[in-house]
């Protein structure tokens, strides 16, 4: 008995450690004992507050930001996460760039396929007007060969063309999906932070905005998951109304993110209480027991992007100031 109970605890242990490894491997976290040790926190006990917060972040295959290990009470080593939106943005450029490198190699052979063919049929048509000579009939027998070659070729290359175009279309459908959430529609982290990435710091001001449902959690115990989505739908649709062609985004699990351009800080707050007023006022209710569910509140923090600040600094200042407004009773937006 006691041989077996070892076995077992040896067999889960080696579970665990296989989890751990791939969970370091999808956040693209090194194998430092700080990433381990906060690892083996969130996948030791899924019924863990630390485990349910990592599960509602990483929703849609988002990764972790090192504001997100940090507020959970973890720790990024030095070097040691890799930014994904980096790798991906490199990958999707490599595979861009071979992609129409083979369409334009593709379509200039068509093309000088056809010339060469159209050519041909001249030629072939001056042999054949030609007195009868010796030799002659041999050399028209071969052209008309090269001909029907020549077609041949001209029509695998444009099939060939096609199937480039094609995939290029495909690569750039796939490269919009990357970067949108299926749930909301709206961009997710990776396009926000792209977006963050190629805004112009030194030209018109900037402001991020974090916004959390308040209470969420007890929307998704008390009624299931699928009404909580449908709030979350439901959320990301008037958020982003109520903010006029600003850069909406769904920040991981009931959180989104607005990147808003051209405002001033005290312009921005008056477009972030519009958005908070307008989701507050609506009413939702369970469409399949038509069940009201209540007021729905979130609650807002609010900065400006200094021409210096990093997506780290700014994010983090940032979700500070909706952890204030979250303490100061939610349904609120805190500004600095």
């Amino acid at each position: 008995m006691r041989g077996a109970s070892v076995a077992r605890r040896e067999a889960g242990g080696s579970e665990l450690f296989d989890r751990i490894g791939l969970f370091l491997a999808e956040q693209r976290l090194s194998a430092d004992p700080e990433h381990y040790r906060f690892a083996h926190a969130v996948l030791s006990d899924p019924a863990s507050p630390i485990a349910q917060a990592v599960a509602r972040l990483v929703d849609g295959g988002v990764r972790l930001s090192r504001t997100d290990i940090e507020r959970l009470g973890g720790r990024v080593a030095t070097g040691g996460a890799v930014s994904p939106f980096a790798q991906v943005a490199e990958a999707q450029a490599e595979a861009r760039e071979q992609v129409d490198g083979l369409a334009d190699i593709v379509r200039t052979m068509r093309d000088e396929a056809r010339d060469f063919g159209r050519d041909l049929k001249q030629s072939a048509a001056e042999i054949e007007r030609m007195p009868r000579i010796e030799g002659l009939d041999e050399i028209a027998r071969i052209a008309g060969t090269m001909i029907t070659r020549v077609h041949d070729a001209e029509a695998r290359l444009e099939k060939a063309t096609r199937e480039a175009d094609t995939l290029r279309e495909k690569l750039a459908e796939a490269r919009e999906d990357a970067r949108n959430d299926l749930l909301t529609g709206l961009p997710n982290r990776r396009a926000l932070m792209e977006a963050f990435a190629a805004r112009d710091a030194a030209g018109a001001p900037w402001c991020l905005a974090l916004c959390d449902i308040d209470r969420f959690k007890r929307i998704h115990d008390n009624y299931g998951p699928p009404v909580g989505d449908r709030v979350l739908a439901a959320v990301a649709r008037t958020l982003a109304a109520a903010c006029g062609g600003q850069f909406v985004a769904r920040h991981g699990g009931e959180e989104f993110a607005v990147l808003l351009r051209a405002l001033t800080l005290s312009h921005a707050a008056e477009v972030m209480e519009g958005a908070r007023a307008d989701i507050a006022a609506k009413r939702f209710r369970d469409r399949d027991t038509d069940a009201a569910l209540g007021q729905i509140t979130v609650s807002f923090g609010l900065t400006a992007i200094h021409e210096a600040d990093t997506a780290d600094t700014a994010f983090e200042r940032a979700d500070r100031l909706l952890y204030s407004a979250k303490a100061s009773g939610r349904n609120q937006v805190a500004v600095a």
